[in-house]
């Protein structure tokens, strides 16, 4: 499982013309699926995703969780994530989970992170969305398991 995570000042996630999930201070994570992840891969992250310290506190030190700072999260699931490119131009999507895979486990990620009292909202699993954010900083983090 693969995670890029966004310190954002605001994102949203729109659908057909319709915003679909929308907050404010906090993260927007894409969330990519391998054939091999687990719900215990899952668990971990989310566990390592909501106490990251990537927030400043009162001495501008990056040391706030999203807990700490009260945000909240969109997470966009992202097949591309597990995209290829080492065997020439066009990137190969054989490492991602098929969507009868990944959707599960998406959804139990996003689960998870609103059971650990972060408000956590989804884009739509598969669809064309169209993602707007603000990074804040630029700050953006890599987390896999």
């Amino acid at each position: 499982m693969r995670l890029v995570v966004q310190r954002v000042k605001y994102a949203s996630v729109t659908v057909d013309g319709e915003v679909v999930s929308k907050i404010g201070k906090g993260f927007l994570v894409l969330l990519g699926v391998t054939h091999t992840d687990t719900k215990e891969n899952a668990d971990y992250l989310v566990k390592k995703l909501t106490n990251l310290r990537v927030f400043e506190d009162e001495n501008e030190k990056m040391n706030r969780s999203i807990q700490d700072e009260k945000g909240e999260m969109i997470v966009v699931s992202q097949f591309t994530l597990y995209g290829d490119c080492t065997g020439g131009n066009r990137p190969s999507f054989i490492e991602a989970a098929r969507p009868e895979q990944a959707n599960p486990l998406y959804e139990y990620f996003l689960e998870q992170c609103n059971q650990k009292g972060v408000p956590t909202y989804p884009g739509i699993f598969g669809a064309d969305m169209k993602v707007e954010l603000l990074n804040d900083g630029p700050v953006t983090i890599l987390l896999e398991k």
